[in-house]
């Protein structure tokens, strides 16, 4: 199995920031069991104070043809284009083969 991270920055000048980290949780899980490969998606939006990021994505594909087929499915690059980018300043991602 392939895990795909991202952590995401949202932009300072959205007003309401937990409502769009809600939003943004809600479209991407709404993915799981719609794309094929994608095990399970997981947005995390309840932080620290500590916490360098806004939102979170712990997500799990069978493999990396999986990971790479759901980054350019059209259910993912509508979301992402028309909800996330637009509203993130920042983006980490890691990628790694699970044990």
């Amino acid at each position: 199995m392939v895990k795909h991270m991202i952590i995401w920055k949202l932009k300072d000048e959205i007003a309401d920031k937990n409502e769009r980290a809600s939003q943004i949780k809600s479209a991407l899980e709404g993915l799981n069991g719609k794309i094929e490969g994608l095990i399970n998606m997981t947005i995390l939006t309840d932080k620290f104070s500590s916490s360098a990021g806004d939102i979170m994505m712990d997500s799990t594909f069978k493999d990396e043809a999986s990971l790479q087929y759901y980054q350019n499915h059209p259910l993912h690059k509508e979301i992402a284009n028309n909800l996330v980018r637009p509203s993130v300043q920042t983006r980490l991602s890691f990628d790694y083969q699970e044990k």
